[in-house]
């Protein structure tokens, strides 16, 4: 009894960490859907500790325990693989987006350098004249005398 108890704390106390870790943006949501799974199986084992007996005796298994370890271990190799399908999947994206990022940043050297030939002024100027101000002295006007 103590057994059932156990498993059925375990089963609820992972469910609840889980919706608390999605609650918070801390997991997403198709992860969460995995853990919920092992939660959910967890907690059912537990509570009915003689379905897994049941279900070894049906396939044939002498040792009826060890079905659950051999779902447990395929459970992870499974997610294992699905873990490193998805990190392929962000590799590859992130490297994409690498070389899109190098093109925009030679784009923008390129316009960046035409721009500043446009603006700068030439770098010879032809010559010239000046024109140079002129002080023409003016008589006083002839009403002084």
């Amino acid at each position: 009894m103590m057994v059932i108890l156990v498993s059925a704390v375990i089963g609820i106390a992972l469910a609840s960490v889980i919706l608390y870790l999605v609650r918070r943006d801390h997991l997403h949501g198709s992860y969460a859907l995995w853990w919920l799974v092992v939660a959910a199986a967890t907690l059912l084992v537990g509570v009915f500790p003689h379905l897994v007996d049941r279900l070894g005796e049906l396939i044939g298994i002498a040792y009826p325990p060890i079905l659950a370890i051999i779902l447990g271990m395929g459970l992870i190799l499974i997610r294992m693989l699905l873990m490193d399908v998805d990190r392929s999947r962000q590799e590859r994206t992130l490297r994409r987006l690498t070389q899109r990022l190098a093109i925009l940043d030679q784009e923008l050297g390129e316009a960046r350098a035409k721009l500043a030939a446009l603006d700068s002024p030439p770098a010879v100027e032809p010559a010239l004249p000046r024109k140079s101000a002129q002080v023409i002295v003016l008589p006083k006007s002839g009403g002084e005398g």
